[in-house]
């Protein structure tokens, strides 16, 4: 790759591991759902301007309706109820082997030993960190949402793999538009018309400015820069900057946010990202690891 192409790769890994603090901010002054509703919202505008993706309708809403509505419907209020930003930045990873097996049940693709390898080692990483919820801020619902989240992002991953190649930025901001308003009717159902409401007399600047970050940076930048890198190099030349985004995601949510991990946690998280780099780091298909 070309320095500035690098340079991009792992700019655009720190932008995507701060996505988890900001998140944090964010739901000082949004209820969580609403949040989604907010961010995908903005990440639509584009949609004004850019045509619709060359997609069957009925795939852009089955794809929207995992891969935006049912992932962040389900991490958001994670975070909010108890799931560390550092913590989730790594466990959301399993929706790799999460896609794998549902790859393998709906596609019939048989995974190859190292697929399984990592798997293992991923799940025991899974099993370490479910032995230290209640402890530092974490809680069963909340990994128990973050997993749900994983599971659906898998989903989408799967509903990818089946559809032609097409832009990226013009798929996400339809994407988005198709995710407003599902994730606002569940705001309206969970959170409440008064919740909602009280966010545009009382919500805070900076939690404004995190939910104007999530959507431009995190969501309209990143996923056109990792599309550009994808069409420049080989796919086994870009994934590898992937595992960069759970470890850029856990020393910013220490270092902003105070996140401390104690041994067993800490043991657990490097498990997964053990696991992440036994898939990642020698592909022989697709891609399907994109960061939240």
């Amino acid at each position: 790759m070309q320095p500035r192409h690098v340079l991009l790769a792992v700019i655009l890994s720190v932008f995507w591991g701060l996505n988890f603090v900001v998140m944090k901010v964010g739901l000082h002054g949004f209820p969580p759902i609403f949040m989604a509703v907010a961010r995908f919202f903005l990440a639509a505008l584009p949609a004004l301007f850019l045509p619709r993706p060359a997609v069957p309708w009925k795939t852009l809403f089955a794809l929207s309706g995992t891969l935006f509505v049912g992932q962040f419907a389900l991490s958001y209020p994670a975070m909010a109820v108890g799931m560390p930003p550092g913590l989730m930045s790594i466990v959301l990873q399993v929706q790799a082997f999460i896609t794998i097996g549902i790859a393998a049940v709906l596609l019939h693709e048989r995974p190859h030993p190292r697929q399984i390898a990592g798997g293992a080692i991923t799940l025991i990483g899974l099993a370490v960190i479910a032995a230290t919820v209640g402890v530092n801020g974490a809680t069963v619902p909340g990994l128990l949402l973050t997993l749900a989240s994983a599971v659906s992002w898998a989903i989408g991953n799967v509903i990818i793999r089946r559809m032609p190649r097409t832009e990226t930025l013009p798929l996400i901001s339809w994407l988005s538009l198709l995710a407003v308003l599902p994730l606002l009717a569940l705001s309206l159902a969970f959170e409440g018309p008064a919740r909602i409401a009280e966010v545009f007399t009382q919500v805070s600047w900076p939690s404004v400015a995190a939910v104007f970050y999530i959507a431009f940076v995190s969501t309209t930048f990143g996923y056109g820069a990792w599309a550009v890198l994808l069409k420049m190099y080989p796919a086994p030349v870009v994934a590898p900057f992937s595992l960069l985004v759970p470890v850029t995601g856990t020393i910013s949510a220490a270092l902003l946010l105070g996140e401390r991990f104690g041994e067993a946690r800490f043991v657990g998280m490097a498990l997964i990202l053990v696991g992440l780099a036994v898939l990642v780091l020698r592909p022989r298909r697709k891609v399907l690891i994109v960061p939240s």
